[in-house]
C-alpha cells in the first residue's frame, strides 16, 4: 500500500523532533522515513466536537504537520462532558480557537488552520483540496453527504466515524477503488427519523473511542501501512464491548462514485436530506415577525407566538413529546406524552383546539404533529421547541 505522502518531498525532522518521537522511530513500520511522512502531512478534521476532539489531539501528538479545522461553533457548557479538547473557562469562545489554543500548547510545532465557517457546497472543494485525508467528525445527515461527494470528486479519502447513545462506528470511504458513504447511505433517513445525540444521548466516553480509531486509521493512510478500514465497516458497542465488522463494496450505480456517476458537482444537501434550514427561519421570521413555511403541511410556529398566545390568555393546549427524564431538566408546562407512546395515547389530546407540540428542538415534535394531523387533530410544531424558548424567551430554562 502506498502512502499519501510519497508524492511529496519530505520534510527533515529537527533534534526536538528526533526526541518528541522517539517511540515512532524505534517502529520499524514508521521510523525517520514514516515520520517525515506524518510532518509532511495535511489532514482536515471536520468538526471540533465529540469525534473532532481526540482525532485531532492524537494526530496532533503523532506529528501531523499541518491539521485544518472546521467549525462554526462555539464551546456550550454541555460539550464538555465529551468534548474533552475544550474546557470550562472556554465556554462561549469558538471552538476552532480552543482547539487551536489546546493542540499547539500540545505540540507547538503544529500548523493549524482554522476554517471558522459552516461547511456548505460553496466553499467544501475549496477548503477540502489543500489537505490529503479528510476526517468526518461531523453529526448530522447532510454534511455526512457533503463531505463524502466533495472526497470523492477531489480523490480525498474519507477517515469517517459517527456515534449515538452507545453505538459507533468507522470506516474509510471514498478510497481508491473502496466505497463512499453513498454506498452503504443511498438516500438519508426522514426528517427527524434519526434523533441526532442532543435529542438521543450519547455516553461520553464513546466518541473518544472512535475519534482515536479515526485518528489510527489517519496514521495508516498517511504512512501506507497495515490495512486501513477500507470496504470494512467497523461497528461499536460500548455497552457490551462488543466489536463487529461489516463488508462494503463499492456500488457500480452509485450516483457518485458508480461507473457512470450522475452527481457531478456538490448539490444542495439540505434540501437533498430534506432539512428546511428551520432555525434560519425562525430566527428570520421571529425578526420580520412573519409566520414560517409549513413543512410536510404541518404549520410551524415560532416561540415567540406561543409566547405572544400565553401572554394574551388563549391558553394554548401544548403537547411535549419529549422523555419524562428531559421533562425533568427543563419544561414549559405542557402536557407530556413520550413520542413512542404517542399513538397509543391519543385520547388524552383535545380535539376542539389546536394542539402546540413541543419537544427539544423541533424534530422529533415535527414527527408527532404528523402523526395528530393524519389522526384528524389540529396541530402546529414549536419550531425550535424548548431550546428555542430558552435561547430567545427565557434563559433561565435550562439547555441540556
Amino acid at each position: 500500500m502506498s502512502s499519501l505522502a510519497e508524492a511529496t518531498a519530505l520534510p527533515e525532522l529537527t533534534t526536538d523532533d528526533l526526541q518528541r518521537y522517539a517511540r515512532h522511530l524505534i517502529l520499524p513500520e514508521v521510523g525517520l522515513e514514516g515520520q517525515r511522512k506524518l510532518k509532511a502531512a495535511r489532514v482536515l478534521c471536520v468538526g471540533t466536537g465529540g469525534l473532532g476532539a481526540p482525532l485531532a489531539l492524537y494526530l496532533a501528538a503523532a506529528g501531523i504537520g499541518t491539521l485544518g479545522l472546521v467549525d462554526f461553533d462555539t464551546v456550550d457548557l454541555s460539550n464538555l462532558q465529551r468534548q474533552i479538547i475544550h474546557a470550562t473557562p472556554d465556554v462561549g469562545r469558538l471552538k476552532v480557537d480552543s482547539a487551536a489554543n489546546k493542540l499547539l500548547a500540545l505540540n507547538p510545532a503544529l500548523h493549524v488552520v482554522r476554517h471558522n465557517t459552516m461547511l456548505t457546497s460553496a466553499n467544501a472543494l475549496e477548503i477540502f483540496r489543500d489537505y490529503d485525508v479528510i476526517a468526518d467528525g461531523t453529526d448530522n445527515f447532510q454534511t455526512r453527504y457533503l463531505v463524502n461527494d466533495a472526497c470523492v470528486l477531489l480523490g480525498k479519502p474519507n477517515a469517517y466515524g459517527s456515534i449515538f447513545r452507545f453505538e459507533g462506528q468507522c470506516t474509510v470511504f471514498a478510497a481508491e477503488d473502496g466505497p463512499c458513504y453513498r454506498c452503504l447511505y443511498p438516500e438519508p433517513p426522514p426528517p427527524g427519523l434519526v434523533p441526532s445525540c442532543a435529542e438521543g444521548g450519547v455516553l461520553g466516553i464513546l466518541p473518544g473511542l472512535v475519534g482515536v480509531l479515526q485518528a489510527t486509521e489517519v496514521i495508516k493512510l498517511t504512512l501506507g501501512i497495515g490495512a486501513p478500514l477500507i470496504g470494512r465497516l467497523l461497528l461499536i458497542d460500548a455497552l457490551s464491548t462488543r466489536f463487529r465488522e461489516l463488508k462494503l463494496r463499492k456500488n457500480p450505480d452509485c450516483p457518485v462514485c458508480g461507473t457512470h456517476p450522475t452527481v457531478t458537482e456538490l448539490i444542495d444537501y439540505n434540501q437533498f436530506c430534506g432539512v428546511a434550514g428551520a432555525e434560519e427561519s425562525v430566527r428570520e421570521a421571529a425578526v420580520k415577525g412573519g409566520a414560517l413555511p409549513q413543512q410536510n403541511g404541518v404549520n410551524q410556529i415560532p416561540v415567540q407566538e406561543l409566547k405572544r398566545r400565553r401572554e394574551a390568555g388563549e391558553n394554548p393546549f401544548v403537547l411535549d413529546v419529549r422523555e419524562p427524564w428531559e421533562y425533568q431538566i427543563a419544561n414549559l408546562g405542557g402536557h407530556l406524552i413520550p413520542q413512542g407512546e404517542l399513538a397509543a395515547r391519543t385520547g388524552e389530546l383535545p380535539r376542539d383546539q389546536t394542539i402546540v407540540v413541543q419537544c427539544k428542538s423541533g424534530g422529533r415534535s415535527q414527527n408527532a404533529a404528523e402523526l395528530l394531523q393524519a389522526r384528524g387533530f389540529r396541530v402546529e410544531n414549536l419550531a425550535g421547541g424548548i431550546t428555542g424558548w430558552s435561547n430567545e424567551i427565557d434563559p433561565s430554562v435550562p439547555k441540556y
